[in-house]
């Protein structure tokens, strides 16, 4: 591949990965650990995910358990829950947290379905963005070099081509992610 595509399609990937680590943290109705990735904790004074400084188990189909390794995270990891977007309130024994996850709506389905859509198309800009930009530099290039069209015009169906397989991805993921939401 060209090295001049490669940079591109590199940041086509990011955002493609990027939207399904957000997607990873739209809960389903099934207890998913992945919930608590963007959620830190204070850490002798650093923020720490926290997965790091405690055991984070699926025992249930719709519970999570948190069995910090240190007694004084508990706390800490009980705030970070009640001060995220979670909308889930925490069961502290003294020893572990645990959440349960309450079965979803219908209505509260397709608000999570319509998220999904959204931060789908989203990356679908994201992408869109990189491709402009990708043909931006390339016009860029036969101006201030001698590279023919025709090299440009092929770089750019490159570039077509790469944008036209990531979205097509997205729209997968999303469709995906859509089914396993509405699935009761």
């Amino acid at each position: 591949m060209d090295e001049r595509l490669k940079i591109y399609e590199d940041k086509m990937q990011k955002s493609y990965n990027n939207l399904m680590e957000e997607f990873g943290a739209i809960r389903a109705g099934r207890a998913n650990p992945h919930v608590l990735d963007k959620l830190r904790v204070d850490y002798y004074g650093s923020p720490t995910p926290i997965q790091q400084v405690a055991n984070v188990s699926v025992p249930e189909a719709r519970m999570i358990q948190i069995q910090p390794w240190e007694g004084r995270m508990l706390k800490e990891i009980e705030k970070a829950i009640l001060t995220s977007d979670l909308g889930i309130n925490p069961t502290n024994d003294g020893k572990m947290i645990r959440l349960v996850f309450p079965e979803l709506t219908e209505e509260r389905r397709k608000d999570l379905t319509k998220e999904v859509k959204k931060k789908g198309e989203g990356a679908k800009v994201a992408v869109r963005n990189i491709r402009r930009d990708a043909n931006d530099a390339f016009k860029k290039l036969s101006k201030n070099s001698d590279v023919s069209e025709d090299e440009i015009r092929q770089l750019e169906d490159e570039v077509q081509k790469m944008t036209d397989k990531f979205i097509a991805e997205i729209d997968k993921s999303i469709e995906e992610k859509s089914k396993e939401i509405l699935t009761v």
